[in-house]
């Protein structure tokens, strides 16, 4: 998928540091707007993440740090939960100008409570989403207790916050007191998806069943089992991830032909970024992950290209016997195929009338699961020599590459 490093206008007019996630043919079919915790960033592991398997659903995703945090201009200690829910507002606004209005929003911990604020201003919002959230944003006074008293005698302190420093102001609490989030969540009128750990020790798993109980239909509600406050297992956020995409197309506007529009659009695009050799291959409208072993520097987070080629041989194979014997009503109730491949030495590779000897080699082995007779059994093993990749590939693939010019099209 592709990443787009991105600046927008705040609330304040502070510049605030955004990363848009696109899926790899840069298609979306929607997109999301992500808030992150309170003194996180856009980075965090689990935002990424979580991003990056919407992504693959086909929804791109902005994910920006809040003003004063992380990459983002302006000064946290004049900030509130409410000039929050404004930036989240500005984003939307940025995201509408630019591209189009965010059809989910999902926030995480104090940023789940911004994303309940904000959808009553932006109707355009489908759905939402909100991943260890607390039912009341003054729950955050509960990581201040210790400064409670000084913030409101003195007017601001300085806290430590998962080991860093923050100025809070009293204007801060003023403004958590304030909120109403009750009738907030009552009168939502959109789909809620709520996501919250039994285990949570930041936020109790109380605050996830009071938001579930106070929303109307449709609502949803899964217990993260195992998972920490910040989904510290990237287990967990691809998870949460990839049930969002899952859940948030039912309410999508997208037409119901979308895969045939997927399809239609022609080609494999295939995408690595910096993640090492992590690479992002999109088929016939279906995502697919190709990586390296850890022992050549890669994160094994998918099949090399060398298995990909392998399984498509293989899969080539088995529907063209599958093809073959449903026309012939023969009884072939399953079709396995193991693959093996190795470079050959040259005085291995056998000859060839095609010039140079073939140093590559795949050895399939099938397996016919029936009741079928030996002529079924040798004639379905001649048919799967012509499968039309293993005609290609014995034939010889004439290959072409040419650079893309500016607009990311190809040359002559």
């Amino acid at each position: 998928m592709q990443t787009q490093r991105l600046n927008f206008a705040g609330a304040t007019g502070a510049t605030l540091s955004a990363r848009l996630e696109l899926p790899v043919d840069e298609q979306p079919i929607a997109f999301a707007l992500f808030a992150h915790c309170f003194t996180c960033s856009k980075n965090f592991k689990a935002a990424v993440n979580i991003a990056r398997a919407l992504a693959r659903a086909q929804i791109a995703v902005l994910r920006f740090d809040f003003t004063g945090l992380g990459e983002s201009e302006g000064d946290f200690a004049e900030t509130t939960f409410s000039s929050n829910v404004d930036d989240l507002v500005a984003a939307a606004r940025f995201l509408e100008s630019e591209w189009q209005t965010p059809a989910i929003l999902i926030g995480h911990s104090l940023g789940g409570a911004a994303v309940l604020q904000a959808a009553h201003r932006l109707p355009s919002a489908k759905a939402v989403a909100t991943i260890a959230a607390p039912a009341e944003p003054a729950h955050v006074t509960k990581h201040l207790r210790s400064s409670l008293e000084e913030i409101r005698k003195c007017g601001a302190a300085e806290v430590l916050l998962a080991g860093r420093p923050f100025t809070i102001r009293k204007e801060f609490l003023d403004d958590l007191d304030q909120q109403n989030m009750a009738e907030t969540i009552r009168k939502l009128g959109r789909p809620l998806f709520v996501f919250h750990s039994p285990s949570d020790t930041i936020v109790g798993p109380e605050n996830g069943a009071r938001i579930f109980e106070l929303a109307s239909e449709p609502k949803s509600y899964i217990s993260l089992d195992g998972a920490d406050h910040l989904l510290s297992r990237s287990e967990d956020s691809e998870y949460v991830g990839a049930v969002i995409a899952a859940w948030a197309t039912r309410f999508l506007a997208v037409p119901l032909d979308i895969e045939a529009q997927k399809v239609s659009r022609g080609g494999v695009v295939v995408r690595t970024g910096r993640r090492r050799y992590h690479t992002e291959i999109l088929a016939g409208g279906h995502t697919v992950v190709a990586d390296e072993p850890e022992q050549v520097g890669g994160a094994n987070t998918g099949p090399t290209p060398f298995e990909l080629l392998q399984a498509a041989l293989g899969a080539c194979t088995t529907i063209t016997l599958r093809m073959y014997a449903d026309r012939k009503e023969w009884p072939l109730e399953e079709i396995a195929v193991r693959l093996r491949h190795r470079k050959l030495k040259p005085a291995e590779a056998p000859a060839h009338d095609q010039g140079q000897p073939r140093l590559e080699e795949i050895t399939q082995t099938l397996d016919l699961s029936g009741p079928l007779d030996d002529e079924q059994r040798a004639r379905l093993f001649e048919i799967a020599h012509r499968c039309p990749v293993h005609r290609a590939l014995e034939a010889g693939v004439n290959t072409r590459m040419e650079l893309a010019d500016e607009s990311g099209q190809g040359g002559k």
